[in-house]
């Protein structure tokens, strides 16, 4: 539902805008960032940390801030770097080569955890990554497009962005549920569907009555399960990470893989299973409401193929367009 709201918006307001933003070139620089922490998952912030690499290329330092996270950026592509965190107390910890490209100018440090040099140190640590995801989960359900629809589903700094707990995951899918704006999407969607005469309820008040059950029922399933369920108990992450730099290409293909390509909770690429697995589960549930007429198979892969053809709309406007229609988004940096 919200993914078809956003969409309507798009297509009525801002196609000059991704016309504009597909035309523009766009630097070949990149950013290397990361969060630092310990064996343990706590923030290490106020860490100094070094990016080498070989002359002519000039190494830089930074850093971390508060929340222990720190970023790299306008750096040249096709550069082997590394990045080296020296912390007192611990032993220093080093990545390995790192090579950004066209194709993947941003890259995000994994496998970060410092180890206590001397096991009788104590050393004072801040806020856990579960705090911090907790505000920024509150920052994102700032975000409207155009001040009022919700986009609480994107990362707009997602160098510095923390995995979310299983609780953070039910509550933004719930937030989005609950939100106004469902209701009068809800009736507008069924009154499209109404005009169309799909699903095969009668017309007249009870049919569209019907359908307005049918679509507030297909948006909260494939939320609650392909947000919150599936995400908590495969531990991915269920937002998109605006990539907002790079080529077009690249960020182009950054968006149409969403529904397939998402972060885990530990910060790699992986399948997206939550995402096709909560579409599927979806699609499956309306055999139980949907007239006899149009269930079956072909219903639960037709809209299946609808609902992944949204997604990635979705994604690519996210990707050129609606970044500049939320105010209150974090600005990607």
């Amino acid at each position: 539902m919200l993914n078809k709201v956003l969409l309507l918006i798009c297509i009525a307001t801002a196609c000059p805008i991704l016309a504009q933003d597909v035309s523009a070139p766009k630097p070949q620089l990149g950013s290397i960032s990361g969060t630092v922490l310990d064996v343990n998952n706590d923030l290490l912030p106020e860490a100094p940390v070094t990016l080498e690499c070989a002359s002519p290329c000039k190494g830089q330092m930074a850093t971390a801030n508060e929340t222990a996270a720190f970023n790299f950026r306008d750096l040249a592509l096709g550069v082997p770097y590394h990045v080296r965190i020296s912390v007192n107390g611990f032993e220093d910890w080093e990545s390995p080569s790192i090579a950004l490209t066209p194709d993947s100018p941003i890259f995000f440090v994994t496998g970060i955890g410092l180890r206590i040099a001397d096991p009788t140190t104590t050393v004072t640590v801040h806020a856990s990554t579960a705090e911090i995801a907790t505000e920024q989960v509150h920052l994102e359900e700032q975000q409207r497009v155009l001040g009022f629809v919700p986009n609480f589903y994107v990362v707009y700094d997602p160098e510095n962005a923390v995995p979310l707990t299983s609780k953070l995951k039910f509550q933004l899918a719930m937030k989005v549920s609950t939100d106004p704006i469902v209701v009068p999407g809800v009736a507008f969607m069924a009154a499209v569907r109404q005009m169309a005469h799909t699903p095969n309820y009668a017309l007249g008040g009870k049919g569209y009555g019907q359908r307005v059950g049918a679509e507030a029922a297909d948006g909260f399933s494939d939320i609650l399960i392909g947000g919150a369920v599936l995400p908590s108990l495969l531990h991915q992450d269920p937002r998109y990470f605006y990539q907002g730099t790079g080529t077009t290409r690249s960020r182009l293909g950054h968006a149409l893989a969403s529904p397939f390509v998402c972060r885990g909770d530990d910060g790699r690429l992986q399948p997206n299973f939550s995402s096709v697995g909560g579409d599927l589960a979806a699609s499956a549930l309306m055999n139980t409401y949907y007239p006899q007429s149009n269930r079956g198979a072909e219903l639960v892969f037709s809209q299946f193929a609808i609902n992944t053809a949204e997604r990635e709309l979705s994604a690519v406007m996210q990707e050129f367009v609606l970044r500049k229609l939320t105010p209150g988004a974090q600005k990607a940096k």
